[in-house]
């Protein structure tokens, strides 16, 4: 017998959030002229995220662990954690880290602009949570300019959409 798991009550929720937002995408409106209609991008984008889902939830399934063993099992988070304030932090770093930087990157999006500012923001990110040794630093900033520049590019010279550009790179 299986336990029903946090994992998959939160596939079930995307697959009901994804159901949810697809409906509603039929409440969009199609122009009278030939184009494609405007609904076409967020239906593909719920289509593959509802997909996604569906492993999530199938994994989630396959993978609960049985009420037997659950019970017999010690919980996973047996790190000892100090009290009060510094212990909550310490516990919670890497979140906290992650909005620190995000909002950073905001901040700083007016003067460096969509390209150096996802690069920086994307290294920094990577090299916070995973480690700070030369060859973690080489393959951080390898991720980082291979996918930012691509996301840029696509999005500016595929799609045509205009990125913050900042003050110190102007590429037009």
């Amino acid at each position: 017998m299986q336990r029903v798991t946090s994992d998959v009550v939160i596939a079930i929720g995307l697959l009901v959030f994804c159901g949810v937002f697809f409906w509603a995408s039929f409440d969009i409106r199609e122009p009278d002229y030939g184009t494609l209609a405007p609904s076409a991008w967020p239906r593909a984008i719920l289509g593959i995220l509802s997909f996604l889902s569906l492993i999530y939830l199938v994994q989630s399934l396959r993978n609960a662990p049985d009420v037997n063993a659950a019970a017999a099992a010690t919980d996973q988070d047996d790190t000892p954690r100090s009290g009060g304030l510094i212990g909550w932090l310490a516990h919670w770093r890497n979140v906290i880290a992650c909005f620190v930087l995000f909002f950073a990157y905001l901040a700083t999006l007016p003067i460096l602009g969509m390209l150096i500012g996802g690069i920086l923001f994307v290294f920094l990110l990577l090299t916070v949570l995973g480690g700070w040794s030369l060859k973690n630093l080489l393959l951080h900033a390898l991720i980082a300019c291979v996918s930012i520049g691509a996301m840029w590019s696509l999005f500016t010279f595929g799609l045509g959409v205009l990125l913050p550009q900042g003050i110190i790179f102007n590429p037009f």
